[in-house]
């Protein structure tokens, strides 16, 4: 099992288009994946489903936690990462 945490830069948090583009990005990955709002102390979700990802209420600046865990969980958590950090790369 993989597992990263990450800083939240992104100006919206991870609401609407930012938590669709960060669902988008884990379902293109076979391993298990979750998330957790490390910030507010929340329970794990599945970091493939929209809904638990908005429930999570993260905010900019708000630390996450990424577990990844299966066939291709090295890339998964190194994709996430950097989607993460990188305030989603032109992708929104």
């Amino acid at each position: 099992m993989k597992q990263v945490r990450l800083r939240v830069v992104n100006a919206a948090g991870l609401h609407a288009r930012p938590a669709a583009v960060f669902v988008a990005e884990t379902s293109k990955f076979a391993s298990k994946i979750r998330v957790r709002n490390a910030t507010t102390n929340s329970g794990w979700t599945d970091a493939k489903s929209i809904l638990s990802v908005l429930t999570l209420g993260i905010e900019p600046q708000h630390e996450i936690e990424l577990t990844a865990e299966g066939p291709d969980e090295e890339q998964a958590a190194a994709a996430l990462a950097n989607l993460i950090t990188s305030d989603f790369a032109g992708k929104l």
